[in-house]
């Protein structure tokens, strides 16, 4: 879950009181979050620069709390949001009313997004906030809460993008187009020469920051980009703003837009911005909409800080949680999360009409408000009550047959080995002597290291890398590994499938054919039903990781459930500087329960 780092003393005043770290966690339990972690800022940079001694003079001695919070709770991802969320659960305060400035539709600012947008990010939303105050710590705010969205909600910039300007550096109206990257041509944020798009994106590969961002665009035949009416560049997104707009300290009037694939999170975003930080307009909590007009003649003003209504029965509420509550006691609980409630009567029984605003995008439906409930009454004030039914829990089918899996493979003499689900692309293919025909392995997007590019396909690179790792271990040498491999199958809602498999290695002076062979007949055998006839039999197969004429592939009930053979020193020898002969056993453990 999101950790969000805020200094003690600043979230003390914004809480209008100061607390010992003991109150202060239990004030985190009671409303659902938790304190994570105590430290200061300047040993948060050690930490990033990897330094041991005290010798860091970078940062002071603030003390800094770090703070878990539900992920899908975006208004708590800065210090605004969570000290307005904790003033408001402690009754210092009540939920605020966000409000749409009323201009004329004349005045309003207005962005154009043109049709050749919808190849690569066709929506966008915009607001402005007027008014703005910022000092050196909102700012910064300002500046994370962006990141931690980016990070979360945005999933890493791939579905929503965040640009914010100073509005009096521009002119409007404003368009959102796309173009090929040599006809874009602007100075990026924090450089002093301008650059064409696509030098840019060369720019950037060496960017530690950067760089994890640029695949999104840098394969498309054009590029997103917005302009001012002077032909300004105001941003590229999703990777980085003009320097032209760049927001400082003394910036009054910010312009926030969001480009974005998936309109409902553009929305959530959007909202998420403008309620934390529309608390520093000169009009408090009121910001000013933007008009977006579409190539099919929509128009559309955004922000949308409209509340949503819900009825939610009484009992709905109370009955889950195992209390008894009228409505005069539901409502204040609500009140305390942030949901301004009051009792109606309708289609004959008492409901709690629950109003809930733009920054609580989480409650979709009345098991979100059971939650809150629970929560403002508190868990540990729940009364404990025996279960209503009887359940027994096990372990699955799968599991337990895979350790009868284990402990005949052991019995044999075999030492079991985990390795990683994920590999590189070279190991699970040209290694193997197999080709990639990009059908049957899973495909990590944007991979942290090339160690982990694919999800495996077979267990043989994870046996083959332990025993190169081990090769001065005394021959010979039995191992084996009782796992999952993905494989890509469009017949599963998620497009892929898990597969329980064994999968056996022999390493000696000898290949050990016999032995793997004996040990795949050992295991077909045990696996039989009592007075059940059930035809097992080899026949010839061709896989490539294997000799040609020393490979079988093992065939029960009528389909091929695994494969042996003697790995091909092609695999052994120049793919895992294997000098010995090894043996492999393959079986679909799933295929035999």
């Amino acid at each position: 879950m999101p950790t969000v780092s805020v200094g003690r003393d600043r979230l003390f005043k914004a809480l209008g009181r100061t607390y010992t770290q003991e109150e202060f966690e239990v004030l985190c339990f009671e409303f659902g979050i938790e304190l994570d972690d105590v430290t200061t800022e300047k040993a948060i940079i050690r930490k990033e620069k990897h330094l041991k001694d005290e010798t860091c003079d970078e940062g002071d001695e603030e003390v800094i709390y770090k703070i878990e919070v539900a992920a899908n709770r975006y208004d708590l991802l800065c210090l605004e949001g969570i000290a307005r969320a904790l003033r408001i659960f402690t009754g210092k305060e009540t939920t605020p009313i966000f409000a749409v400035s009323n201009i004329s539709a004349k005045s309003m600012h207005k962005m154009h997004v043109k049709p050749e947008t919808a190849q690569i990010r066709p929506f966008v939303v915009c607001a402005v906030l007027r008014g703005v105050t910022f000092d050196e710590a909102i700012y910064n705010s300002f500046i994370d809460l962006q990141d931690k969205l980016h990070q979360n909600i945005c999933r890493k910039r791939t579905l929503v993008a965040i640009g914010t300007h100073d509005l009096d550096t521009l002119e409007g109206p404003f368009s959102y187009e796309a173009l090929p990257p040599t006809e874009i041509t602007f100075v990026p944020l924090k450089q002093d020469k301008s650059f064409r798009a696509d030098e840019l994106m060369e720019f950037y590969k060496g960017d530690l920051k950067l760089k994890k961002f640029l695949h999104i665009i840098e394969n498309s035949p054009v590029y997103p980009v917005i302009y001012d009416n002077r032909r300004t560049v105001l941003s590229l997104p999703p990777i980085i703003n003009g320097a032209h707009s760049a927001i400082t300290l003394e910036t009054k009037n910010v312009f926030i837009e969001c480009t974005a694939t998936d309109l409902t999170k553009a929305n959530i975003v959007l909202n998420t911005m403008v309620a934390m930080f529309s608390e520093y307009c000169q009009k408090k909590f009121e910001v000013e909409p933007v008009e977006v007009l579409y190539p099919d003649g929509k128009t559309m003003v955004y922000p949308d800080l409209s509340v949503t209504k819900m009825e939610v029965p009484i009992k709905e509420i109370t009955g889950p949680i195992g209390i008894s509550l009228n409505e005069t006691q539901v409502v204040p609980l609500l009140n305390k999360m942030q949901l301004q409630s009051e009792k109606v009567f309708a289609d004959g029984e008492t409901k709690i009409l629950i109003s809930v605003p733009p920054t609580r995008s989480d409650i979709l439906h009345a098991r979100d408000v059971v939650e809150d409930v629970a929560i403002a009454y508190g868990y540990n004030n729940i009364p404990k009550t025996k279960p209503k039914c009887h359940t027994t829990g096990g372990r699955q089918p799968l599991n337990r047959f895979s350790d009868k899996i284990r402990a005949e493979v052991a019995r044999a003499g075999y030492m079991e080995v985990l390795t990683w689900i994920l590999g590189s692309k070279e190991e699970n293919f040209k290694k193997l002597n197999r080709s990639d025909d990009e059908k049957k392995a899973v495909i990590i997007g944007n991979p942290r290291t090339a160690e982990f590019e694919v999800v495996r396909t077979s267990l043989l690179p994870g046996l083959l890398k332990t025993l190169k790792h081990n090769k001065d271990h005394p021959r010979p040498i039995k191992i084996f590994e009782v796992g999952d491999v993905v494989t890509l199958d469009e017949t599963r809602d998620v497009g892929a499938a898990n597969n329980r498999r064994l999968g056996v290695l022999y390493c000696s002076g000898s290949s050990g054919f016999e032995e793997i062979l004996g040990l795949a007949e050992r295991i077909l055998k045990v696996v039989k039903k009592p007075h059940v006839e059930v035809e097992t039999k080899l026949e010839l197969s061709h896989e490539p990781e294997f000799f040609l004429d020393r490979q079988r592939s093992i065939m029960f009930s009528g389909r091929c459930i695994g494969k042996l053979g003697v790995i091909h020193p092609l695999v052994s020898w120049e793919g895992f500087d294997i000098s010995d002969p090894c043996s492999f056993l393959e079986i679909n453990i799933e295929a035999l329960l």
